[in-house]
């Protein structure tokens, strides 16, 4: 459905249960021009997503070839032949947005606004123009769309106003960085535990804000800050963690862990109380869905199984799970995900970079396989054997886990057991550099 029909209702829906001025409403879907932002905003909208029209004036020509790996101009691929004919500037994005606001300020002035938030929900500026009915749409009756919202509620604001309480002054994570300020300060080690909850969101994210003020990118060296968790984590533990702190979770934690991980460690698993009772890690869920969203660099070990979307548009964290739901490795573009159990349906859909190592005893996997960018091979060199057996090593010192010491325990049995997943493209990257480096020697 076109954008303009969900604004105008969620418009009025908001302002007649007096919500509105709580919230920011924000629509998208071919936004194009200074027009298509003042119709938005009469309608309602506050803000407005542009994706296309800044690609464009990067030099996307719409190939619609982004899910493979080989786009001509550099904007979508892994490919170093294809990023070089990338000539897209920031300066070119900046300037289609001033030259979109000054087209906008231009209908502002025409219509009689000062400011942005005077024009919002002003429906009744907006009138249909029938000249350009099709004789099949001549009897729509689009006044409900363009119905002030207003009018459905005269004592509920319009627009934004009301400013939500975040409570940042009672989260733990003030705490944490009070204890944690001989590392932000001098680098000087800190091991610090609390009780976590599922109340605590982003656990760990403004520690990370702080590591990254002080030292960049570079963060500070591995395991500097060890925080110990008992219980349940949050939604988003450990967002956009930074590189030296490590989130080391007895218990289990809600959707999104390691989102966006930037360079820290993650390790979630069930306490020794629970699995004195006889629970079985690698048979129940541990951690939601979407963790390690976007991850860029780390570790996350998780013993247990994982939920849908495991690891979606990681480009260069590592992690081991002992299973994962629907969706795994969806879009991933680097890094590497090591599975010790079963997996959902379409498993690496649209991955076209970074490889995934999936357990497979009983021969299911290759038909919960989306085999659209990758294929299934076996793992082959030494080398590469050796660093599977590292990455299970580390799991197994992180989380104890039992599946992964039975692996190591019977490595050579085990080990093709394993289905290497390698997205296509992605091996004749790593084939042509290291024919390079072979040169270069």
């Amino acid at each position: 459905l076109p954008w303009e029909l969900g604004v105008a209702e969620t418009q009025q829906t908001l302002v007649l249960n007096d919500l509105r001025s709580r919230v920011r409403l924000q629509t998208d879907g071919q936004i194009k021009n200074g027009r298509d932002v003042v119709i938005a905003a009469l309608l309602g909208a506050e803000e407005m997503a542009f994706s296309t029209a800044p690609l464009i004036a990067l030099g996307c020509i719409m190939m619609r070839k982004c899910h493979l790996n080989t786009c001509p101009v550099g904007v979508a691929t892994q490919d170093p032949l294809l990023r070089a004919k990338f000539t897209g500037q920031p300066e070119h994005v900046v300037n289609f947005f001033w030259l979109l606001a000054e087209e906008v300020r231009e209908y502002m002035a025409k219509l009689g606004y000062r400011t942005f938030e005077e024009m919002v929900g002003q429906t009744h500026r907006l009138e249909v123009d029938e000249s350009l009915f099709h004789y099949k749409s001549m009897g729509l009756d689009l006044s409900p769309l363009l119905t002030p919202a207003a009018s459905l509620n005269p004592d509920a604001g319009t627009f934004h106003t009301e400013f939500q309480d975040h409570e940042l002054d009672m989260k733990i994570d003030n705490q944490i960085l009070a204890d944690a300020m001989p590392a932000l300060e001098s680098g000087t080690p800190v091991q610090i535990g609390y009780n976590a909850d599922n109340l605590s969101r982003t656990l760990g994210t403004m520690l990370s804000y702080e590591v990254s003020k002080r030292y960049g990118k570079e963060g500070l060296p591995d395991g500097t800050i060890h925080i110990k968790l008992s219980g349940h984590g949050g939604q988003s533990l450990g967002f956009a963690l930074a590189k030296g702190v490590f989130l080391d979770v007895a218990g289990d934690s809600n959707d999104g862990v390691g989102k966006c991980l930037s360079g820290g460690k993650i390790a979630v698993y069930p306490n020794d109380e629970v699995l004195g009772q006889g629970f079985v890690p690698e048979s129940n869920v541990v951690v939601g869905n979407v963790c390690l969203y976007g991850a860029s660099s780390g570790e996350a070990y998780f013993r247990g199984i994982a939920g849908e979307r495991f690891a979606v548009r990681n480009s260069g964290a590592i992690s081991v799970v002992e299973g994962v739901g629907d969706h795994g490795c969806e879009y991933m573009t680097g890094g590497r995900v090591v599975c010790l159990g079963e997996t959902g349906r379409n498993f690496a859909a649209g991955m076209s970079g970074g490889i995934a190592y999936v357990i497979d005893p009983e021969g299911k996997f290759p038909d919960r396989c989306n085999m659209g960018m990758v294929e299934l091979e076996k793992v082959e060199t030494s080398e590469e054997a050796a660093l599977l057996r590292g990455y299970l090593e580390a799991h197994v010192e992180h989380t104890g886990s039992t599946v992964a010491q039975n692996v190591l325990d019977n490595f050579d049995e085990k080990l093709p057991q394993f289905v290497k997943v390698m997205p296509v493209d992605y091996k004749k990257v790593l084939e042509a550099q290291a024919a390079n480096d072979a040169e270069a020697a």
